[in-house]
């Protein structure tokens, strides 16, 4: 790879390329990609780390830059950071020398700076606040004139003098004296040579800094304005991180424990320190999961070429043992491609032309101060939780983007094997997290009995209802059937783990999925969801864990593996892996790809014990197999997606308005409304009045319970009520108290297949909308 030459810094710019850091004694300097930006230093493993994951910064306002040789460097802020780096050449190393000593002296300012205006007692009025930052750039900006003026005039007393000096040294050349005063003069008519040619060139510089000064002081100003005021919200941001952090680690511990066989101990523990430098590049990645680098559980190699070659009597036998894999397209592929009702032979023209766009999303800065000045003395779970922590779109709605891929959900209903049905909804079990890679806005919490519907049936020949069934503790039913022949159904309640660093979430409850035609039932239940860098930096999620997707009618399992995210390991990110299986445990197809791109699937030929020894010491499955093909890939999201909550083309279309839908349809709720066209005040505004109404309900239904229960405890309720009222929507606190509440279109009974208590779509949803009878609905919004 090329390197693109890195730019002469300046001063402001950012300045980037690669250097050499060390990094331990075993892997002595390793390339990593450095970043400098307003007086910071960070780095990376690769450019393409910018965007998630920072392996270390140094703030150069406090830090020491020594230079060790020709090409070697230090950089110390006199704690626990030290950076011993390398540069690829002297020239290079030069120029990192500059850009650092430019932002340190830059960064040193800014820091003094802030230190004497921390000396004022009385802060400046909310309306005078950019009045008073204004008039003390302007002075700033008054002094530093006055001191390049001060400069020009001593350029010009420097040029005068030394010319001066100059006549003076030149006569008494000619002068005659003796041997050894002549010799005297002459040295110092070469020394007074050499003063002139250096203050000439320091006149030079000056005039030119003089006239580039003049020249970009405006946007200097707006510069250095810009600078401040970035620095101020950081500074106040960090500070109410650090109370927020403090304060939701002390009411996590009270939470609600998971069992030990979901934690992983690895977690918690910390890395050796190496002997020298800093080890945030190998050992502080506490936060990813320590994989070795034995994380796959098996060994693919290609199959031996004559499983291709079949002939005489043999051949029907092999054609249809290989299915789809025996290099010619499989039965179910043809008549798939054959059939009308396929969606891939016929282009089905939708009834209504569905949006491409939402409006952008706002810049709007979030201060938490704000938000915790006015949660002092409140319980934790009382604290309302604005909107900018969303996006505009409810975990009912999220929950339906599992159908993005529906198609490969008809494609399974077509197949003929059920281990080749089995590579499907696996590869759809996988293709349910792809939307959610750069998805780190939280969905907001679904109010109790809301809704929602997706009605595809004329243009994808599915719908799908959700509904949200319990608030305490939260859990929403959803029940989707399709015309091409398959249902699929759930129940997911969220249970989380706040770490600090990172956020937890594991969807409870099991996913199922039943095909009209075989009449197979395979059931499964969703991986660990987690988000990174909660407090300090750039949100990015991870999806770690294992889904066993079992075919209850044959047997046939496959079973998953997501691959968490480690800097040890050489693997692709978000890699998954698989392999299907019979009733007895043979493997038929290995399965291999990402989450967040495409999975392909390869059929086994023969497996044996061999290759490498595991991380536990037993010997890993060797499989042979044909050549890999394509299962399912991610569609590319829609143009300006970064800029609208990075949602796919399916996700743009949920919140649009419908007619017919039932009052209580995540459309009609009117704080996401408002977030979505970008009105956040009215919509955090809104927020608050319907979870304030919920709650009131909420208590309501509690009293006639109590009421109805024992009527001479009716005393009593106020303060159960109370107890029962911490909790809102939004809030991360969960009471463990079940709602005494029915839904309207699901029933809560005992799966016959998993044996869980599960919600279960009765009827009467759509035959009501046909109707227009929304009279049972409950008045939630």
């Amino acid at each position: 790879m090329s390197e693109p030459k890195a730019p002469t810094p300046a001063p402001g710019d950012t300045y980037k390329g690669w250097l050499f850091k060390w990094t331990n004694y075993i892997k002595g300097y390793q390339r990593r990609w450095f970043v400098l930006s307003n007086g910071l230093l960070s780095y990376y493993r690769t450019q393409a780390e910018m965007g998630h994951t920072c392996r270390g910064t140094i703030n150069l306002a406090t830090a020491n830059i020594a230079v060790e040789d020709s090409c070697n460097f230090v950089i110390s802020n006199g704690g626990t950071q030290t950076y011993h780096l390398k540069a690829s050449s002297e020239v290079e190393r030069q120029r990192w020398i500059t850009a650092l000593e430019l932002a340190k002296a830059k960064a040193f300012r800014m820091q003094a700076e802030s230190d004497d205006s921390g000396d004022d007692s009385t802060p400046p009025a909310a309306g005078q606040g950019a009045g008073s930052r204004n008039s003390e750039v302007q002075s700033t900006l008054r002094t530093l004139g006055s001191k390049v003026e001060d400069l020009s005039t001593c350029n010009d007393l420097i040029a005068k003098h030394g010319s001066a000096l100059q006549r003076s040294l030149s006569e008494l050349e000619g002068v005659r004296l003796g041997g050894e005063t002549s010799e005297k003069i002459r040295q110092v008519t070469e020394r007074a040579t050499l003063f002139r040619i250096t203050s000439n060139a320091m006149i030079n510089a000056c005039r030119d800094f003089l006239a580039l000064a003049q020249t970009h002081s405006k946007r200097w100003q707006k510069a250095l304005q810009a600078e401040r005021e970035q620095r101020v919200r950081l500074e106040e941001t960090l500070e109410q991180l650090a109370k927020q952090h403090n304060h939701l680690e002390r009411a996590f511990r009270g939470a609600t424990v998971l069992p030990a066989s979901q934690s992983n101990p690895a977690i918690d523990s910390k890395g050796p320190v190496s002997g020298k430098g800093d080890a945030s590049d190998e050992d502080e990645e506490n936060e990813f999961f320590d994989a070795c680098e034995d994380v796959q559980e098996f060994i693919t190699v290609p199959a031996d070429p004559k499983y291709h070659r079949r002939s005489g009597s043999n051949v029907s036998g092999i054609s249809s043992e290989l299915g789809m894999d025996d290099g010619t397209t499989s039965l179910d592929e043809q008549s798939l491609a054959s059939n009308p009702e396929s969606p891939q032979s016929q282009e089905l023209v939708p009834v209504r032309k569905r949006r491409t766009r939402i409006p952008d999303k706002p810049n709007y800065s979030l201060n938490l101060w704000s938000i915790m000045k006015n949660c002092i003395g409140k319980e934790l779970s009382k604290i309302p939780m604005p909107v900018n922590f969303n996006e505009p779109l409810s975990m009912l709605q999220r929950l339906s983007e599992d159908l993005e891929y529906y198609e490969l959900l008809d494609r399974a209903a077509k197949c003929q094997s059920s281990l080749e049905q089995m590579c499907y909804v696996a590869a759809f079990t996988v293709s349910s997290y792809s939307t959610t890679v750069h998805r780190t806005g939280k969905p907001f919490n679904p109010l109790l009995g809301e809704t929602f519907e997706l009605d595809r049936v004329q243009e994808s020949g599915y719908r799908s209802l959700c509904e949200q069934v319990s608030h305490h503790p939260p859990a929403a039913a959803h029940h989707a059937i399709s015309e091409r022949g398959w249902t699929l159904r759930q129940e997911i309640a969220l249970a989380s783990k706040f770490r600090g660093k990172y956020l937890s979430i594991m969807p409870l409850g099991s996913i199922h999925c039943i095909f009209e035609k075989s009449t197979n039932h395979y059931t499964w239940k969703k991986v660990t969801t987690t988000v990174h860098n909660i407090i300090v930096g750039k949100l990015w999620i991870d999806q770690s864990g294992e889904i066993d997707v079992v075919n209850h009618k044959t047997g046939d399992r496959c079973h998953l593996k997501f691959a968490p995210y480690s800097y040890f390991s050489r693997d692709v990110a978000r890699k998954v892996t698989g392999v299907v299986t019979d009733k007895d445990g043979k493997a038929h197809y290995v399965l291999s790809g990402t989450w967040d791109e495409k999975m392909e699937y390869s059929r086994v030929m023969q497996s044996s014990r061999g290759g490498e020894n595991g991380a536990d010491g037993r010997q890993k499955t060797v499989y042979q197999t044909l050549k890999a093909k394509e299962l399912w890939r991610k569609t590319p999201l829609p143009e300006g997606a970064e800029n609208m909550y990075y949602f796919s083309t399916l996700a743009l279309t949920l919140n649009e308005l419908e007619e017919g839908v039932a009052p209580t349809d995540s459309r009609r709720r009117p704080d996401q409304r408002l977030m979505e066209q970008g009105r956040w005040e009215e919509a955090n505004a809104e927020k608050q009045r319907l979870e304030e109404k919920q709650r009131t309900v909420r208590r309501e239904r509690e009293r006639e319970a109590n009421r109805a229960a024992s009527p001479s405890e009716e005393g009593k309720e106020s303060a159960d009520g109370a107890l029962i009222e911490d909790s809102i929507s939004d809030s991360p606190l969960k009471c463990g108290h079940q709602d005494n509440y029915k839904s309207m279109w699901f029933e809560q009974l005992v799966d016959p297949v998993t044996g869980e208590p599960t919600h279960i779509y009765k009827g009467g949803y759509w035959e009501a909308k046909e109707q227009g009878n929304w009279d049972s609905c409950p008045d939630i919004f």
